[in-house]
């Protein structure tokens, strides 16, 4: 990592420096806030606020994108209070030791490592949910068990729920993961999304639900004919049928998958071709199946 250290006492700078650098930091100097103003791009900022009679502000500004941690000889509001509200990520008051500096650029980094991660993450799964729609609103009463043909509507559910209520998210598959401690150490604010409850035995079942009774969780079966005693139901029917991997479908599905999932991708002069079909063909697959035919998004 980059490291600018602005900072008029040049050992305190130096000191600072050696330690960075024996563990793999890169470090440069600045002894005054307009030598700090550089067009280069640093990843930690290390700002002395006891430089007398200068406005640090501008530097905060032009790193915000980076971690900025406050060198402070006293805390009051023009040293810490206001300077973290303009960008600053943290302070520390001096003398410090060195160790408890790199602990605050550590975390800080992988606080925005897992930031980015999240950020990407978040906009993978609203990309994977682009196309689901609940034909019917499912009531938000927890728990809930969702009966479907479509896992990914109860996923969509489950996930848009957490979201919606600005609650953390906990996810199981029931079927490679059920550890009944686990589940029961979930807090009751989170969001408890459960699959593949149809893979359980009756046994299992009924301990499962006696576990997430007072959570607000989500179940989901695979199996359209599944019962709850004492939790409500929702059923999710749709032509979008989940495969799982491994899963060999006859030609007649998988054509009629194609046709129901990427109808709106494609136009049929192009979907035809990749189905090595003709137009007229895909017309009639269409009209045997029972499928609106749908334009494709431009």
């Amino acid at each position: 990592m980059k490291v600018l250290i602005v900072e008029n006492e040049l050992y305190l700078a130096q000191s600072i420096a050696a330690k960075l650098i024996d563990i793999g930091y890169t470090c440069e100097f600045a002894s005054t806030l307009k030598e700090a103003e550089r067009d280069d791009n640093f990843d930690v900022v290390l700002l002395s606020t006891n430089i007398s009679d200068q406005n640090f502000y501008p530097v905060i500004e032009m790193y915000k994108h980076a971690i900025i941690i406050l060198m402070v000889s006293y805390i009051n509001n023009d040293t810490v209070s206001k300077p973290l509200k303009a960008g600053a990520s943290d302070y520390i008051l001096k003398p410090f030791m060195i160790e408890e500096l790199i602990r605050k650029i550590e975390h800080f980094k992988m606080f925005h490592q897992l930031k980015e991660e999240n950020r990407i993450l978040g906009n993978y799964i609203d990309y994977t949910f682009t196309n689901i729609k609940l034909d019917t609103p499912i009531k938000e009463e927890l728990p809930l068990l969702i009966k479907t043909n479509h896992t990914k509507s109860a996923d969509f559910f489950a996930y848009s729920l957490a979201k919606k209520r600005g609650v953390p998210f906990e996810f199981f598959s029931l079927q490679k993961n059920f550890v009944p401690e686990k589940i029961a150490a979930v807090p009751k604010e989170t969001i408890l999304y459960l699959t593949d409850f149809h893979t359980l035995k009756k046994a299992e079942k009924t301990k499962l639900l006696e576990l997430v009774k007072d959570k607000n969780a989500v179940i989901c079966s695979g199996d359209t004919n599944e019962e709850a005693e004492g939790i409500p139901v929702h059923e999710i029917k749709t032509e979008h049928k989940s495969y799982d991997e491994g899963d060999i479908l006859s030609i007649e599905e998988y054509v009629k998958h194609v046709l129901l999932t990427h109808q709106q991708k494609f136009p049929d002069t192009e979907l035809s071709k990749k189905l090595g079909i003709s137009r007229k063909s895909l017309w009639e697959k269409r009209k045997k199946y029972g499928i609106v035919k749908k334009n494709a998004k431009k």
